[in-house]
């Protein structure tokens, strides 16, 4: 089912003179006051613009970080303003706290067509722990919801279910209404051949989602750290490679479930290793001859038969291909070479490809490809929720709303 059908978009409600709340994802990486990734900003951009057209007045609500409840200066989102201010060309006043008085003037303050921020959200407990008092010193004045914030969907925290309960006026985001929309089709109607590739540290983050592909996916190709752990299940000596001991047993239960199903299941077949791993710098750098990886040495990368093989099975007739999770340890020197070359090759396909946000869009822009790909989420851990079949908070909450 489309987005079009379940939500209300904000294309298609009258916002002209509204003051409107529009929570945003600007969860932006900071190094001090230095924004170095402004990906989540820019990608608000489409839905703060419309609104400033529509004449709405609008009020943008954001968190950042993990300030637990308290205000910390490092945290503020007063270089995320100034960002913002430099991408839509006017200035963005910064109200110095997201409720009470300083929210009330910034409201006040704002013209038809003009675009406000309030500070971060989670310098108050109430916002995370989802708490009604907060939800409507938020809403306070109000009069129209939407949510652009797709990365804070799989959260039940006060901006993103409380205040929009709140509002009689809903919608979604033209970012939202993206996300879902590609998304929901490879949960709901993927064009196939369709195959997954998985990466990343644990087995333990993906196994909802696992199971959830293992119902609609034609092949599932594992690579990253995780790989070490499906590999030692089989018995398959992977030397001194990350392996999550608790998961060997639950690791034979998914790949005998792939083999029930049919679905075709690839570990990689070669590696590259190192003897010594610190923070990101690595030495010994070896490529094995197979499977197996000697003791001394841990994997950090699929090997090049790996890739070959795996370019093979991504070929030009498979139609749906989703990423989720780097298949090595990319971002240290002489361990990109699977992850790039791999996106590499999904960056030529004809086919549907979605990354699945974090690190693996992370991926994407450090090797500039992220425009590439048919879509790349903003939202890895509510990309990782929604493929896993849970009902989004953020979603849910916009559902029904009158227009």
């Amino acid at each position: 089912m489309s987005v079009q059908r379940r939500l209300p978009l904000v294309t298609e409600i009258d916002l002209s003179g509204k003051l409107v709340f529009c929570r945003v994802d600007f969860n932006v990486p900071l190094d001090g006051t230095t924004i170095t990734d402004d990906r989540r900003i820019r990608a608000a951009l489409p839905t703060l613009r419309y609104l400033r057209d529509s004449g709405a007045r609008v009020v943008c609500a954001s968190h950042l970080g993990r300030p637990k409840g308290e205000r910390r200066a490092e945290m503020s989102l007063a270089p995320v303003a100034a960002r913002l201010a430099e991408l839509l060309g006017e200035p963005v006043p910064l109200a110095e706290d997201c409720i009470g008085p300083p929210a009330r003037e910034l409201a006040a303050s704002l013209n038809r067509a003009q675009v406000g921020l309030l500070e971060n959200l989670r310098f108050h407990p109430g916002e995370t722990r989802g708490e009604a008092d907060f939800a409507r010193a938020l809403a306070t004045g109000f009069e129209a919801y939407v949510n652009d914030a797709f990365g804070a969907a799989h959260r039940a925290h006060a901006s993103v279910t409380g205040v929009p309960a709140l509002v009689e006026v809903r919608a979604a985001g033209l970012l939202m209404a993206r996300e879902i929309d590609a998304l929901t089709r490879l949960a709901e109607h993927p064009e196939r051949p369709y195959y997954a590739i998985l990466g990343g540290a644990k087995v333990s983050d993906k196994i909802p989602l696992i199971e959830a592909l293992l119902e609609r996916v034609d092949g599932i190709l594992i690579g990253g750290a995780m790989a070490y752990t499906f590999l030692a299940a089989r018995g398959v000596s992977v030397g001194d490679s990350r392996v999550e001991a608790g998961q060997l047993d639950l690791a034979r239960r998914l790949e005998q479930q792939a083999r029930e199903r049919k679905v075709a299941w690839h570990l990689p077949i070669d590696h590259r290793v190192a003897t010594q791993i610190e923070g990101r710098q690595v030495s010994g750098l070896e490529t094995t001859a197979g499977e197996a990886i000697e003791a001394g040495r841990a994997g950090i990368d699929i090997g090049p038969r790996t890739l070959e093989q795996w370019r093979g099975l991504l070929g030009s007739g498979v139609r749906t291909v989703l990423w989720n999770g780097p298949v090595g340890f990319f971002e240290a020197a002489g361990c990109q070479t699977g992850t790039r070359e791999l996106a590499e090759h999904l960056a030529e396909l004809s086919a549907f490809t979605v990354l699945g946000g974090g690190d693996t869009a992370a991926a994407a822009r450090r090797f500039g490809l992220e425009e590439r790909y048919s879509h790349v989420s903003t939202g890895g851990g509510a990309a990782l929720e929604l493929l896993s079949g849970v009902h989004l908070p953020g979603v849910a909450a916009l559902e029904g709303a009158r227009q």
